[in-house]
């Protein structure tokens, strides 16, 4: 097994050599973009269709909205135009025309649009001019919409999965009758989010409520899941966003309720994107490549026979043909609170003879596929085959007939592990502490549990000295008197730090 640059020595190399080499993603003609390959995209399709089932089992239904969306509609809500102005690229023409030597590189300056288009940094601009035009009575309550879209920030420092000017995400925008239904909403999802992150991507998250200056533009409350990475930062893996009356009264988007009086609905948004698959790098993976949850994994078992002749192929696919049914049966069931389907066993059998059996190994290894099965003829005579634990690094040989429960409890253990190591490494890598000197060498280490005085100036100055943020206040946090770690005034209570990407 080949090695990557050590963590220890260079973090950043580490993750990039592993999306590279793992066929992830890679840099596109597009400076700011990334091109996500099918196994990349594989991994956010299991993202995806898990938490599709899972919003539907709660009530959401998907539909589609517009890519480009007016420059108007943004400057209805002022906040959100103040957050989002300098991550815009706007669309200001139609078309192209030739210029003097033939060649069409000139926008036609007589196809400039009546009004620029932004494209899509966000939808509720465009979904609120939408809900306008659907809700005119309580009776048209709650409104629960999702919708699987690419987003546009111009970002300037990118990172792939992390932080590129374009990316995928999934997006729901609800409506509700109340500011209690909204409310509820916003922390019910997030709890979804929770079970997502440690039932799919075993990660134990701190769940909590966003500082007043860490808000999203336009929202009452922002609730937030911060994972710990292996490095000690944090990670916004995603937010849940109770939206009060702002994008309504932003719309003129108003119901009949049932005193047949009209008040403006309540709103909510939320999102997780591809910085999910950063999350599961950054969280799991080691020195020796990437390591993935089996609950996400595109393929679960892969199968090398080890062969010179045709003959030698075709003996070893009869001998594995009762355990490929047995497959084909298998069913994984990694149900939880909100997900109560089961994921059908992915296996593959690697019969390519224009590779060798270790470039096989090395490639399923670097790609992370939880268990590898090695057939051969010695295999046969001893009726065994041999397995390799992605996980636990690990190989032994196993009968041939015990094979496919063996690995049915492996792939719960090798899930359950993960996330009990990204607990573990999150309890002991959380600090308290009371004093600035401590803030300051805690911080460096990991997640620092510590008093504040509640202002943005004060919030802001620990961030360019340190920078350390806050992640959130978490939920279980109780009330505590202390001083502020900073200014030492008077708080009540802890607040989650992190440095952060």
């Amino acid at each position: 097994m080949s090695k990557l640059t050590p963590r220890a020595t260079d973090y950043s190399q580490w993750y990039n050599e592993i999306v590279q080499e793992s066929w992830l993603a890679e840099n596109s003609a597009v400076r700011w973009s990334m091109v996500i390959k099918p196994y990349g995209f594989a991994i956010w399709e299991n993202i995806r269709d898990v938490l599709d089932k899972m919003f539907k089992n709660t009530g959401h239904v998907n539909a589609y909205f517009p890519l480009l969306i007016p420059k108007s509609f943004f400057s209805k809500e002022a906040s959100h135009v103040e957050w989002f102005a300098k991550e815009c690229a706007i669309v200001t023409h139609y078309r192209l025309m030739n210029d003097p030597n033939g060649k069409w590189v000139i926008v036609d300056p007589e196809a400039k649009l009546e009004e620029e288009l932004i494209i899509r940094p966000t939808s509720e601009t465009i979904i609120w001019n939408s809900y306008k035009n659907w809700i005119h009575s309580y009776r048209d309550l709650p409104l629960l919409i999702n919708q699987r879209a690419n987003v546009m920030r111009w970002e300037m420092r990118t990172r792939m999965f992390l932080r590129t000017s374009e990316f995928l995400r999934q997006e729901w925008h609800t409506a509700h009758a109340t500011a209690k239904e909204a409310d509820e909403e916003a922390r019910k999802m997030l709890d979804v989010y929770n079970d997502f992150a440690t039932n799919f991507m075993a990660i134990d998250p701190i769940l909590g409520v966003k500082p007043e200056h860490e808000k999203f533009a336009g929202a009452v409350e922002t609730y937030t899941f911060e994972p710990i990475m292996q490095d000690g930062k944090a990670l916004q893996a995603g937010t849940s966003h109770n939206l009060g009356q702002n994008f309504a009264k932003a719309f003129d988007v108003k119901f009949t309720n049932d005193k047949n009086e009209a008040e403006y609905v309540y709103a909510t948004s939320r999102w997780v994107s591809t910085r999910l698959i950063w999350g599961l790098i950054m969280a799991h993976s080691d020195d020796w490549w990437l390591i993935l949850p089996p609950a996400l994994a595109p393929l679960h078992v892969v199968i090398v026979p080890i062969f010179k002749t045709s003959e030698e192929l075709q003996q070893i696919k009869e001998y594995i043909q009762p355990l490929i049914e047995r497959f084909e049966s298998t069913k994984l069931d990694f149900k939880s609170k909100y997900f109560n389907d089961t994921i059908p066993l992915k296996r593959k059998i690697d019969e390519d003879t224009n590779k060798s059996a270790g470039r096989k190994f090395n490639e399923y290894e670097l790609k992370g596929v939880p268990i590898r099965i090695t057939v051969g003829a010695k295999d046969i005579s001893s009726g065994t085959v041999e397995v390799f634990k992605r996980e636990l690094g690990e190989k032994e040989h196993i009968k041939i007939e015990e094979v496919d429960l063996h690995i049915d409890q492996y792939i719960y253990k090798a899930q359950n592990n993960l996330f009990k190591k990204n607990k573990s490494f999150r309890e002991t890598h959380t600090f308290l502490v009371d004093t600035y000197d401590e803030f300051k060498d805690r911080i460096e280490q990991g997640f620092v549990m510590a008093h504040r005085d509640g202002t943005t100036e004060t919030a802001e100055r620990i961030k360019a000295e340190t920078a350390g943020t806050i992640r959130c206040i978490p939920f279980d946090q109780e009330d505590e008197a202390g001083s502020c770690v900073f200014t030492g005034k008077p708080s009540s209570k802890r607040v989650l730090f992190a440095k952060a990407y």
